[in-house]
């Protein structure tokens, strides 16, 4: 039997200039869709797909995340007083379990290969997850949960992938697959960081969601530095996919990057529509926008 998906891995250390000034202050992963923080719809989908400990890779300035995911005594006794009992169970249920969450630093911005191999003696010698804080996933089923059923079939290393136009190609981490007709798991056969325009292997990036073997933080560890001067996740997966499998998940669902504002307006619009007491309001307001900028 393969072993099964117990911890899941967080790199939030990064500095988020993209959003710049938002982000002086407080950490990008805390920025909000619609109600709540960027961090925990990502944290839902993890604990969703049965995760049972979180390791957070932190950076400075990133204390309010593990605030965040912790008690609020004054807050929790004054909702408790004033019989605010809905909000009450809400804070609760996101909470997660005593002894659930880790929090390591990473000291220098290294990129997201050196992130990871920073949780490796919190993770240990057995599988786990990455979720990219930056992107969520809006689906039926959790991205992360369809992973697992996928992992719980097939084992080795199982990574998400989604189409992307051929022209943005080169923006991304792009998958190679088996030759075949294409199904929703497909073996992967190579991969490559950002590829020259023209160059990549398929349209299919890999979109932030990962199942790796403890395997490697070995590779990491000897890991020179790749595109942008960083350590990168995907040479040591290179390097990994000569020893292990690697199979791709096209996922049934959407994600949204929200480290870049066009796919953080576009990720509160989507979240929005879904809520049915804020879509009746919504849904006219965006039209009425619309209207009014184009003249239609």
């Amino acid at each position: 039997m393969n072993r099964p998906i117990r911890k899941a891995v967080l790199p939030v250390a990064g500095l988020g200039t993209r959003f710049l000034p938002a982000t002086k202050a407080v950490p990008k992963e805390m920025l909000t869709i619609v109600d709540r923080p960027i961090i925990q719809h990502v944290v839902d989908e993890a604990r969703e797909a049965g995760i049972e400990h979180i390791v957070f890779v932190t950076g400075r300035n990133k204390q309010v995340i593990e605030d965040h995911f912790d008690m609020a005594y004054e807050l929790e006794d004054t909702l408790r007083r004033r019989n605010k009992t809905a909000a009450l169970e809400l804070l609760n249920s996101m909470r997660p379990h005593a002894g659930a969450t880790s929090f390591t630093r990473q000291q220098e911005p290294l990129g997201l290969g050196h992130a990871i191999w920073c949780a490796r003696d919190i993770i240990g010698n057995e599988p786990f997850a990455i979720l990219l804080p930056d992107v969520i996933v809006k689906s039926e089923k959790s991205c992360l949960a369809q992973m697992v059923d996928v992992y719980n079939q097939t084992g080795g290393n199982i990574i998400a992938v989604e189409e992307v136009p051929e022209d943005q190609t080169h923006q991304y981490g792009i998958v190679k697959l088996a030759d075949g007709p294409r199904k929703a798991a497909m073996p992967i056969t190579g991969m490559v960081e950002k590829p020259a325009p023209g160059t990549a292997p398929s349209n299919l990036m890999i979109t932030g969601r990962y199942i790796l073997q403890p395997e490697i933080f070995g590779l990491l560890s000897s890991q020179e530095k790749g595109a942008g001067g960083e350590i990168q996740l995907t040479d040591s997966m290179i390097k990994l996919m000569g020893q292990q499998s690697f199979t791709s998940l096209a996922f049934e669902g959407r994600s949204y990057d929200c480290g870049s504002k066009i796919g953080f307006l576009a990720a509160n619009i989507a979240f929005g529509l879904d809520q049915p007491d804020l879509a009746a309001d919504l849904l006219p307001m965006l039209q009425d926008v619309i209207k009014a900028k184009t003249g239609a």
